[in-house]
């Protein structure tokens, strides 16, 4: 209840008591117009954002933010003066950390003793701060979490550092204010002779704002103030070569110097913090990831279990024991790696996946004049300066009075030294000390202080050497008088005793940078470690994969038996044979126009006799799809596209970006019709007049424009690329480059017995698309069906390899270039049942194939 509204009610209360009740229509009327003069319409909006105001400034103000001077938060100032207060200094005993908390819960900080507590111990904390101004004693927490022991057996007193905080507070250096009940005085700020905003910097969530500043090394910041002192002009980039960034507690390393640049140019910014390793190896050569220094603020416990969490799940493989081994030496976190495994991969997982390296987000807001603000590196130390300019002012200013003040009484000795015989008799003949100060005042003028200061003055001082010492002091404090007033009245002489008083910081607390800068880390991925080498990628119809080095495959004449090229399940035959680099990317498509992506390298690889690994155990299909076609993308150009054949004589293209990301799971890569399955897709050069060369099992075949087909959505269905005969369909296909067309081109036709030939590429003309086509090779039961089409140089060899794993590689100049309408020639002997199942052509330059079906 208000004040006015208490008035109103005794008014209320006398009007009655003082009216009888003929007059009690009168007092009802008075009454009622008391009320209707303190009634005030208020809208609840208005209301509640003029309180919630006030609470958010409460909490900018009050309680969450530093002050851009000193660098602290309320609840730590009020600590620092309380203990300061209870001389609580570095060389004192500890005092009990109770007594210190109900010493500032009691006199100045009027909340909970828990709040001040923990503001406390975090103060006493070396994995927290930088430069401690606590010196805890007892159990004040743990880099693994673990809370400080209760405040009643743990013990405290100020660090020797932090005397620089506090240094010249009793000199008037700084405003004071009554506390929270208004019986004593606390400081506003304190007098920071330490800049103790960026050594240990501040971590606050007001509200609508935050401030996180790091810590930074004392030397460097001393030697940004000295060269801020020297040229005022100086910029921010200037100072980052005297300040190269934060320096946190607990070491790490920063990862990058662009956010730390940022941050001081802006007052905002992100840097990547990682945790200190080394490698170990042991006498079995296995190798070790040793973790000696951890990122700023990571609980070492919860890491560790994060690590363990990730191995468990499969996350993070190759880790075969984890322990940690930290005593107070430092910490040691011990990861051992399997035989053979690549350290810098496990390591790059974990900076990935744990906060073995975490973001640290800068926001340099603090308070400046009670209001928050964002500040440059270059304005925090402006702010500094400008306080430890005011404070230099008034501690000189202090000073100066008390020397005044002495020296006036010194004056006052020596007039009543040189008179002492009248001014004994005066003291003498007067009654009381009154009468006698008022008599000397009367007879040699002194000012009230200088008389009450003679008849202080002990008979001692009436001595000559006593004499002689007045008359020493006096000489001495008019020296001092004219120093200080020189000061007070030159500001390059205040700056100095700045730059002189940081200079001695430096030398008196300076250490070494414990946390380290390098050059943005360059991840070191899987594919930095892997050769990018041709292979021969195998399918089966049963669906094994694998990869195999391309070397171990030589050269045959043509007419060769082969060799064996993999060992088949039974009734399994080999489907098809790809040739790829390592880092390349495989695009494969199944026969229900569905796609997966992966790369060469994650196929295992297997030796020339091996099975090689279900394709069903590395990407998901159902259960009546097949792989239908792999092709090879080293990049995902715009201006490429995918071409598609179905075995139905369906054509369409689509372009290549709109498979770059591709799930586990896969996307639809086109619709089909019916019993239709997709056949055959391959890359186009981009310039869309490549051409399309379609052979069918039958022995026809089509070549017409790419530009006859339009580019279509990934779920599109396509449209006729050829009329196909009865109970005839689509083998195989090629893309032509036009810019590659020679007459040494041709295209060779490989059936399923061995046979086959090479025809010049100028006897089969362009037609439109969708036509019946043209004879491509005259079958026969010698010669079987068509299993394969590739476009061929003189330089070219091709690989054949049939049902039973038999594989064959050879020159094709070894087989002649003869008509369309022919059989061909033997390439390769086929025994008994087996059939030649797949045709894979090596170019002279491997770079420049653009194709792999």
């Amino acid at each position: 209840m208000s004040d006015d509204i208490r008035d109103d009610e005794e008014k209320q209360e006398d009007i009655i008591e003082e009216t009888n009740d003929d007059d009690s229509d009168i007092v009802v009327e008075e009454i009622k117009e008391t009320n209707m003069t303190n009634e005030v319409n208020i809208y609840i909006e208005d209301e509640i954002k003029a309180s919630y105001l006030d609470y958010s400034m409460s909490v900018i103000v009050s309680r969450a933010l530093p002050d851009v001077r000193d660098g602290l938060k309320p609840v730590h100032r009020r600590i620092l003066f309380a203990m300061n207060e209870m001389g609580m200094t570095h060389d004192k005993p500890f005092k009990k950390s109770a007594r210190i908390v109900g010493e500032v819960l009691g006199k100045y900080h009027p909340h909970g003793d828990s709040s001040v507590y923990n503001a406390m111990v975090r103060l006493a904390q070396d994995f927290n701060m930088r430069y401690l101004l606590v010196d805890g004693h007892g159990n004040f927490g743990s880099v693994d979490g673990d809370e400080a022991a209760a405040m009643r057996y743990t013990e405290a007193r100020m660090a020797k550092i932090t005397a620089e905080l506090l240094a010249d507070i009793d000199k008037n250096t700084i405003d004071f204010r009554k506390n929270f009940d208004e019986s004593l005085d606390e400081p506003t700020v304190l007098p920071a002779k330490l800049p103790n905003l960026l050594l240990n910097g501040s971590t606050g969530i007001a509200v609508g704002m935050a401030t996180n500043i790091p810590p930074h090394n004392l030397s460097e910041i001393c030697d940004g103030i000295v060269a801020l002192i020297d040229n005022r002009e100086i910029s921010v980039d200037e100072l980052i070569n005297y300040i190269k960034g934060p320096d946190f507690p607990t070491g790490g390393i920063i990862n990058g110097k662009q956010g730390i640049y940022e941050a001081y140019r802006t007052g905002r910014g992100k840097i990547k913090v990682a945790g200190k390793v080394k490698i170990e190896t042991s006498k079995t050569g296995k190798e070790s990831i040793i973790v000696t220094e951890l990122p700023y603020q990571v609980n070492k416990a919860r890491l560790i279990e994060k690590i363990a969490e990730l191995v468990r799940h499969k996350k993070l493989t190759g880790i075969s024991d984890l322990r940690d081994e930290s005593d107070r030496e430092g910490i040691r976190i011990v990861i051992e790696l399997k035989k053979g495994e690549e350290s810098e991969l496990i390591l790059n997982s974990l900076y990935k996946f744990t906060d073995l390296q975490n973001t640290f987000g800068i926001i340099m807001l603090a308070l400046v004049n009670n209001a928050p603000r964002v500040l440059n590196l270059k304005q925090i130390l402006e702010n500094y300066l400008e306080h430890r300019y005011n404070v230099i002012t008034r501690r000189v200013q202090f000073e100066l009075n008390k020397a005044e003040n002495r020296a006036h009484i010194l004056e006052g000795f020596k007039i009543a030294l040189d008179n002492i015989d009248e001014v004994i008799r005066i003291i003498r003949g007067s009654k009381d000390a009154n009468e006698a100060r008022e008599k000397l005042i009367a007879s040699f003028g002194f000012s009230e202080i200088q008389a009450k200061a003679i008849l202080d003055m002990r008979l001692q001082r009436l001595t000559g050497l006593e004499r002689d010492k007045i008359e020493q002091e006096y000489r001495e404090l008019m020296l001092l008088i004219e120093e200080l007033r020189s000061i007070l009245a030159d500001d390059s002489k205040k700056y100095r005793i700045i730059k002189d008083e940081v200079i001695k910081l430096k030398e008196d607390f300076g250490d070494k940078r414990r946390t380290e800068i390098k050059e943005a880390r360059v991840e070191i991925g899987i594919e930095d470690l892997i050769k990018d080498e041709d292979v021969v990628v195998t399918l089966t119809e049963k669906g094994y994969v694998k990869r195999t080095s391309i070397d171990t495959y030589h050269s045959q004449r043509r007419g060769g038996i082969g060799v064996n090229a993999t060992n088949t399940v039974e009734d399994d035959v080999i489907k098809d044979m790809y040739i790829a680099k390592n880092l390349d990317t495989l695009l494969i498509f199944t026969t229900k126009g569905k796609v997966f992506s992966m790369k060469v390298y994650e196929i295992p690889e297997a030796g020339k006799q091996a099975r090689g690994k279900l394709i069903s155990n590395l990407i998901k299909l159902s259960e009546d799809e097949r792989v239908s076609t792999v092709i090879r993308v080293r990049e995902f150009e715009k201006d490429k596209a995918i071409f598609f054949i179905t075995k139905d004589g369906v054509v369409k293209k689509t372009d290549l970006t709109l498979f770059a990301n591709i799930n586990k799971t896969g996307i639809r890569a086109l619709t089909l019709r019916d019993e239709d399955e997709l056949k055959f897709a391959g890359l186009t050069s981009g310039s869309e007049k490549d051409e399309i060369f379609i052979a069918t099992r039958n022995g026809i075949s089509i070549r017409f424009c790419e530009e006859d087909v339009r580019v279509m959505g990934r779920t599109a269905a396509g449209v006729k690329g050829i009329t196909l005969r009865d109970k005839d369909y689509v083998v195989a296909a090629v893309i032509i480059n036009p810019e590659k067309i020679s007459e040494e081109l041709s295209v060779m036709t490989i059936t399923e017995e061995g046979y086959g030939k090479r025809t010049a590429l100028s006897e089969y003309k362009v037609q439109s698309r969708g036509g019946k086509g043209i004879i491509n090779l005259k079958i026969n039961e010698k010669t079987g069906k068509i299993v394969d089409v590739k476009i061929v140089d003189d330089k070219t060899e091709i690989m054949l390899i049939t049902s039973e794993g038999t594989l064959i590689r050879t020159k094709v100049d070894t087989v002649s270039v003869i008509g369309r309408a022919t059989s061909g020639v033997r390439i390769m002997k086929v025994r008994n049942e087996e059939k030649v199942a797949s045709a894979v052509k090596i170019a002279e330059n491997p770079e420049e194939e653009k194709e792999l079906s």
